[in-house]
């Protein structure tokens, strides 16, 4: 190759890495100006949405340097993927005015579609949503010959493919559209947040407050992933966020590598449930259950304050128990200097919360705070988005939502074959015969289907799944509505931490340099009360704040000691080691706590203080005894 050829292609690669900037600019370009100017019709908005996400997935080896053969098969399935998805917005009237009647060019736009959807699918996120999705189409054609309930009529490839392209429940069903509308906005507010430098401010003043206390590192980590969960919303990006900092951090002050990862992959997966800004499932589930975001989100205090409250205290233990001392040093953030530095920027989030109050929409909200955001940085000079930066920002922007972008289209091909075969009933139907009507039966199945429903995917396409197959066989056992929901909501959140395929310990192994699988066992231990703490809202729905002050305010209040209870419980330690008797008086008095009833609250309050008080004697105990010795040995 000679010299002119070599500058030729390099010229082509650059093109075509500004060609994919521009595309990225559209995607997040449209969102801002729908939010800004109104809404598009369903179909119009979710196929720009995703055929520009596709695009985008489709092209990502350009930015690898491929050979010109693998650059054009990248770009000729990109350039298809913009045919197939793209067709409901060039021909939308026309496709509006059939109402879902098929013609003979969309069978082969519809099933381009799925192949292509599909294998964009499996480029960014792996196999097992791709595997998921194959098996319920295979459903759809082997169903006649299955046995019992799973027995369906049979339904040719015409209406599959209607069901899936055209239906009001497929690709572009409502999963797609929340994505195109409420996330992808939220994305890039987080996006400019970051870039900005809100996401450090956010962990210095986490570093700040814990730094110096027993364990800091950990702490800071469990303290700046909930903070950072509020403007990412997805447990591997808070993984690779907060974990870069705090993960060698927590290395340094003596913690196995093991243990850093896991409670780095816990403490960012809850930052999925932490108002007032959460993860895609919970615009979602807002629209699934036409319940306010905010109505969501204030519901969303408690557990996630339980969920953190329980973490911090396993990670507090953890510290004492490996001896583990605090940080000494002057090169710890200092908190005013933090806020100075950069503080301005998070009152866009307070103009997201304010927004919300004064009832505007998710979009205008997020819009405002978008906004609010590039104008509070030119407050400092240092925080300024420039133009280069603002762009930056939106094209990082389109590119954290192409996961779940992606991942709503292939879960409405899921969801448009559950609707076309009736499986959901199927599934609530077994739920209920297998617990023979017992609800703690019930629950233990769904989130067993949760968890594993959930393995390997991100939290808001194992969501859509759950709230379909599993959240109605609740709600028809008498579950409140947004019990049930934020019940499968907490299933499947906790799959990134569950193993076999635990996402976010993965995300963390690799900043660990440890073993994914042992960190995911040490993951759900330090998260072990936000396995059990859903049995409870469901129970009792004031931890999800219904009910009058007195009975959220008392509810909190028993639910934030067992949920202290089950750290010492896990972790086998709270003054001294406990002993065998003591973790099991302890397991006894998290169920006694969580219960809505008046005489086990006071039989679990009394259990508590009895343990308090005899490990309080056996610690003053063992300190004299360690004190006479070291006199006797200081005697001789």
């Amino acid at each position: 190759m000679n010299t002119f050829d070599g500058i030729s292609i390099g010229l082509a690669k650059l093109s075509l890495k500004n060609l994919r900037k521009i595309l990225a600019l559209l995607l997040s370009g449209f969102a801002v100006y729908t939010a800004a100017f109104g809404v598009q019709p369903d179909f119009i908005q979710t196929s720009v949405h995703l055929s520009l996400a596709l695009v985008l997935v489709f092209t990502l080896s350009v930015n690898e340097s491929p050979t010109f053969i693998k650059s054009l098969y990248d770009w000729s399935l990109a350039s298809l993927a913009f045919i197939t998805i793209g067709y409901h917005f060039i021909f939308y009237s026309e496709v509006a005015g059939r109402e879902g009647v098929l013609t003979d060019i969309e069978l082969y736009l519809g099933i381009g579609a799925v192949v292509l959807l599909l294998e964009g699918t499996r480029r960014i996120m792996g196999w097992p949503l791709v595997i998921l999705a194959l098996t319920f189409l295979l459903y759809t054609f082997i169903g006649p010959y299955l046995p019992g309930l799973f027995e369906h009529r049979g339904y040719d490839l015409d209406r599959v493919i209607s069901q899936i392209y055209l239906g009001a429940d497929g690709i572009f069903g409502t999963p797609l559209f929340v994505s195109s509308t409420f996330v992808v906005l939220i994305v890039i507010l987080g996006s400019l947040l970051e870039i900005s430098g809100a996401s450090g401010v956010l962990m210095d003043i986490a570093t700040a407050l814990t730094g110096r206390a027993r364990g800091g590192p950990a702490k800071a980590a469990v303290v700046g992933s909930s903070l950072m969960g509020m403007i990412s919303g997805t447990a591997v990006a808070n993984v690779l966020t907060t974990g870069t900092i705090s993960i060698p951090l927590m290395k340094r002050t003596g913690y196995r590598p093991t243990v850093a990862g896991a409670i780095e992959a816990v403490a960012s997966t809850g930052g999925q449930l932490m108002p007032p800004i959460m993860g895609a499932a919970a615009f979602i589930m807002a629209d699934i259950t036409e319940t306010p975001y905010t109505t969501i989100a204030l519901a969303a205090i408690i557990p996630s304050v339980l969920y953190y409250i329980a973490v911090f205290s396993a990670v507090h233990l953890e510290a004492i128990k490996m001896g583990i001392r605090p940080v000494i040093g002057d090169d710890l953030p200092k908190i005013m200097q933090t806020f100075k530095h950069g503080g301005h920027l998070l009152l866009s989030i307070v103009v997201f919360i304010l927004m919300l109050a004064f009832g505007y929409s998710i979009m205008y909200s997020s819009l405002y705070a978008i906004v609010g955001v590039v104008v509070l940085s030119y407050l400092r000079k240092w925080t300024r988005l420039t133009p280069a930066r603002l762009l930056s920002g939106l094209i990082n922007g389109a590119e954290a939502v192409l996961t779940v972008a992606l991942a709503t289209g292939t879960a409405g091909i899921i969801i448009a074959i559950i609707s076309l075969t009736g499986l959901g009933l199927v599934f609530s139907t077994l739920i209920i015969s297998a617990s023979a009507g017992n609800l703690f039966l019930a629950l233990a199945l769904t989130m067993l289907s949760s968890l594993v429903l959930g393995m390997g995917l991100p939290t808001a396409a194992a969501y859509i799944l759950v709230a379909t197959l599993t959240a109605p066989a609740l709600v028809e056992l008498g579950v409140n509505l947004l019990a049930a929901h934020f019940f499968v909501f907490y299933s499947a959140m906790l799959s990134a931490i569950t193993p076999p395929v635990a996402l976010a310990a993965y995300a963390a192994s690799g900043i660990a340099n440890a073993n994914p699988i042992r960190i995911s066992i040490i993951a759900v231990k330090f998260g072990l009360a936000a396995f059990v703490v859903p049995y409870f809202f469901v129970l009792n729905p004031a931890l999800l704040g219904q009910g009058d002050l007195a009975q959220v305010a008392s509810a909190f209040l028993l639910a934030v000691l067992a949920a202290a209870a089950m750290a010492a419980a896990t972790q086998g330690w709270f003054l001294i080691r406990l002993n065998i008797i003591e973790r099991i008086i302890l397991a006894i008095v998290i169920f006694l706590l969580f219960f809505p009833s008046f005489i086990s609250n006071i039989t679990g309050l009394i259990a508590l203080i009895f343990v308090v008080i005899w490990q309080t004697i056996r610690w003053r105990s063992n300190n004299t005894n360690i004190k006479n010795s070291f006199e006797k040995v200081k005697g001789k």
